[in-house]
């Protein structure tokens, strides 16, 4: 299964995965400085580079135009896709200073799994995916370490959280109440369950000072 590393504009926190070999990386406008600060060279530069100049020393980009549907980042989730990618990591997806663009990159997570793929979205230590109809098993790795989960768009019913300080069995979360905020997950596993809905759910990672990338 290829996979693809995408760098975009917003906070980078550290680098948790490193590409290997026959990796894909792009560098969405000004993440690629992030890409490059992490000592990454990216295999393709993309986006309006309304961030940041155009650097002229390197030649692998596609600029698009401002007005356009597509951000940046989704412009390089959908060409993950094209180039046959499966599992997506994405870095600088949140902080900075556009919220808008943080919630717009939750949302492209879901694109990518109603498409047969997988996004990871890191955060300040913290990691974001997408489940739709389905189960996610989250290992433990920070003792008493948060886990959240929200509504992706209609009322996800048929929610179980397990492994958890605050279990839910059979549960509907709505996109207009935040009931699966801030749990803590106990067990060496976590389990969550969405039987009909989409669920963005996120946990707790260690420092990323600790770790070294993989």
């Amino acid at each position: 299964m290829r996979r693809c590393f995408i760098f975009a504009a917003g906070t980078f926190y550290g680098l948790r995965r490193r590409p290997a070999p026959g990796d894909l990386v792009i560098a969405a406008d000004a993440g690629y400085r992030a890409c490059r600060a992490a000592g990454i060279t990216p295999n393709l530069l993309l986006g309006d580079f309304d961030s940041m100049e155009q650097p002229a020393d390197f030649a692998n980009v596609v600029r698009s135009p401002v007005e356009k549907d597509d951000t940046d980042t989704m412009l390089a989730v959908k060409t993950a896709l094209e180039e046959g990618c499966r599992e997506v990591f994405l870095y600088g997806g949140t902080g900075g200073v556009r919220l808008d663009h943080t919630l717009a990159n939750l949302q492209s997570l879901l694109y990518l799994r109603r498409r047969g793929a997988r996004g990871w979205m890191y955060d300040r230590d913290f990691l974001w995916t997408v489940i739709e109809n389905e189960t996610l098993t989250v290992d433990r790795t920070v003792e008493w370490g948060l886990l959240s989960a929200f509504c992706l768009g209609a009322d996800a019913s048929g929610v179980d959280e397990e492994g958890v300080q605050y279990p839910l069995r059979d549960a509907v979360l709505t996109a207009a109440f935040p009931l699966g905020v801030s749990n803590h997950i106990l067990e060496p596993k976590a389990r969550i369950t969405v039987r009909q809905g989409a669920l963005a759910v996120g946990w707790q990672l260690p420092p990323a000072e600790t770790l070294s990338p993989r």
